[in-house]
């Protein structure tokens, strides 16, 4: 190696030293870099929405249900009210006593004889029995929802009856409110048959629904006898 060469490379060195280098310096090797270790831990998780349970303990039927159990109450509550009323209609007197059908100060007045207030106060009773009677066939139903158990054998029966029932209550009102139409001419108006499309189709709709829940029971039934 000529003078000139060994002469650059001394340059060289020296001005790594300079620059301050670790691999030129004797005795000094290069550490690693290392992040300072903090003592909890950041974890990102994905903001999912929350599943919403519609069967089991603690879903949206047990909401329901409870919904339902209050309902209950609260109909046989105003079905004794009703009941004391219609014992109370038979024992009262009813002298020069009036009834007024209609919108209050234009409605017509009529005399108020027991057997039309036997009549009415027993609709009202046979009313919100009937609701009482449904409302307790859907508190079974949502028991069996509760326990994750919507296609029981029973459900089928019981949409049945909910159908009959809500049937029977929509012919009643109907022929009342006619017959409370042609009793005080004027004072109401009398009902037609486009009244009963909607409840019709509700009770339809219940009907048919019964049909799901037997299919389902049917095909819980082969599940089980297939296991």
């Amino acid at each position: 190696m000529s003078h000139e060469d060994r002469e650059n490379s001394r340059r060289a060195r020296a001005g790594r030293t300079r620059r301050g280098d670790p691999a030129d310096l004797p005795g000094l090797k290069a550490a690693p870099l290392r992040l300072p270790r903090f003592p909890f831990r950041l974890t990102v998780r994905s903001l999912d929405a929350p599943a919403l349970r519609t069967l089991g303990p603690g879903s949206v039927s047990s909401l329901l249900k409870i919904g339902l159990d209050v309902a209950y109450g609260l109909l046989w509550i105003i079905l004794g009210v009703l009941l004391l009323a219609f014992v109370a209609a038979i024992l009262i007197p009813l002298d020069n006593l009036v009834a007024e059908v209609g919108e209050p100060g234009a409605g017509n007045q009529i005399p108020l004889e027991r057997p039309l207030l036997l009549f009415a106060v027993g609709s009202f009773c046979a009313y919100f029995g009937a609701f009482a009677l449904i409302v307790g066939r859907l508190r079974a139903i949502f028991r069996t929802l509760t326990l994750g158990d919507p296609f029981h054998p029973e459900n089928v029966g019981r949409m049945r009856q909910i159908g009959l029932i809500l049937a029977i209550v929509t012919g009643g009102v109907w022929l009342w409110q006619t017959w409370a139409a042609r009793l005080s001419p004027g004072a109401m108006e009398p009902q037609g048959l486009g009244e009963l499309l909607t409840p019709a189709f509700s009770v339809l709709v219940v009907f048919v629904l019964a049909e799901v829940f037997r299919e389902g029971a049917r095909l819980r039934r082969e599940a089980e006898l297939t296991i």
